[in-house]
């Protein structure tokens, strides 16, 4: 009894949970399959970061729980951070669950499949730190992977339960790390995406070295041809440094994902962000000055208790002045055990659903023109794969993995995986369209291209 099945629910950093999981159970000898219905054992990571994402683990469990009825599967397990919140309500309300498993305590599922008796849950305070030993199989596409830098946080924002399902801050090693890219790139992998709860935070508990910017310009420095992606950075204490390597390194993507969250002084103070209003702006106005072509990637909540129409049109003209390249809106969501679910001034969700609609409807607005700009440059991409409509899917490197819109290859000729110049001839409201060229072309024609 050992074909597992797995579904993995969540963030980028809790797929790399995935992945570890996978290594460890491979290394014991347990065997994958693709249909639940051929499982002996179906593994649920989940996610519990809001109300949506909960729901969408509780879904799945139930829906996975039916083949232990009328399928083969004899243990189902449920993983991650929705036991590590909700361990003992699951346990009454869930009995087809065999074994519950938090997020402090994933790394030993093939132990505990193999060993356990009649304990289903194994939730402990998280420690856990993988590194470049550790058994992981990567189940992204073979030319991009996320590596994690860190794990856990240690800032106290009243919306997030993070600290509590992740533990506290903890950096990984700079050569544990560097050891973990040349293994990918030497697998084939073109991008490296660097992930963490907080990663410009990587180093502070470590010795001074050991920081975001030294990290940078070693994993620059190897000599292979890729790109390396910075994801999940605050904004409040944001490296200077780390702006410097990725001015002088070509290979380190012009990205920046910045999760600003707010822009009202009153609404960050109550979510407990650090920063201000004035140093959001002060840091959007340096990063476009020192690199006039990055690409800029944030999220911001709407709805916090208190938000008022002025907190949220001075939210709106923020947007409206940043002209983010890439944003996601999250509507708040009161999650129990959080400071912000006792707050005052609790808004109605019909006024969270207007708000929005509304910022939505400029992003849409912004992200249409920026797109416009694109037509007529040439750029690098890296082939993602065969479109089902004919070409090829790819991504510039203002584009990151599976949030971010597509540039889709009409014309010409292209390796699955590689680089490849475009040339930009069409647009819409997130995706861009492009037609190969060489670079003989281009410099016969005298044209300059971005990376």
């Amino acid at each position: 009894m050992n074909s597992v099945y797995f579904i993995s629910l969540g963030c980028a950093k809790n797929l790399v949970d995935t992945e570890v999981m996978l290594g460890m159970l491979s290394q014991e000898g347990f065997l994958f399959v693709d249909n639940p219905d051929k499982a002996d054992i179906i593994i649920i990571n989940t996610c519990a970061f809001i109300k949506d994402a909960k729901t969408e683990a509780i879904d799945t469990i139930l829906e996975m729980g039916a083949y232990k009825k009328n399928g083969s599967c004899k243990q189902l397990i449920v993983a991650g951070c929705l036991p590590q919140r909700y361990s003992s309500d699951l346990v009454k309300s869930m009995p087809e669950v065999d074994v519950f498993l938090g997020s402090g305590e994933f790394h030993r599922i093939a132990e505990i499949l193999k060993t356990r008796k009649n304990k289903n849950v194994f939730v402990n305070k998280p420690v856990f730190l993988y590194d470049h030993n550790t058994p992981r199989i990567r189940v992204t596409e073979a030319h991009y992977a996320y590596l994690k830098i860190s794990e856990g946080c240690f800032h106290p924002c009243s919306f997030c339960v993070i600290p509590k399902l992740r533990g506290k801050y903890r950096s990984r090693k700079i050569t544990s790390i560097i050891k973990e890219a040349k293994k990918m790139l030497d697998c084939g992998v073109k991008e490296i995406n660097l992930i963490g709860q907080d990663t410009t935070a990587y180093g502070r508990d470590l010795k001074s070295n050991e920081n975001l910017e030294t990290l940078l310009r070693k994993l620059a420095t190897m000599p292979y041809d890729k790109w390396i992606r910075l994801f999940y950075t605050y904004p409040h204490g944001f490296p200077i440094g780390a702006v410097h390597v990725m001015k002088a390194y070509s290979d380190i993507c012009r990205y920046i994902d910045i999760p600003v969250q707010h822009i009202s002084d009153e609404i960050l103070k109550s979510m407990r962000r650090e920063g201000s209003s004035s140093e959001i702006y002060r840091l959007m106005d340096y990063l476009r000055a020192q690199m006039p072509d990055v690409s800029l990637r944030t999220s911001i909540i709407v709805g916090f208790p208190g938000e008022t129409d002025d907190d949220f049109y001075k939210l709106v003209d923020f947007v409206s002045w940043a002209k983010f390249d890439h944003l996601g809106v999250f509507k708040y969501s009161n999650e129990e055990g959080t400071y912000a679910a006792g707050l005052k001034g609790q808004v109605p969700q019909k006024i969270i659903d207007l708000r929005f609609n509304e910022v939505m409807k400029l992003q849409q607005e912004i992200s249409f023109d920026k797109n416009r700009g694109y037509v007529g440059k040439v750029r690098q991409v890296l082939v993602e794969r065969e479109s089902k409509q004919g070409g090829y899917e790819a991504r510039h490197m203002g584009q990151g993995p599976e949030v971010d819109g597509k540039v889709y290859i009409e014309k010409g000729r292209a390796k699955v995986g590689s680089f490849e110049l475009v040339k930009i001839t069409d647009f819409s409201q997130y995706d861009l369209k492009a037609m190969v060229v060489s670079t003989s072309a281009l410099l016969r024609e005298g044209i300059a291209y971005s990376r």
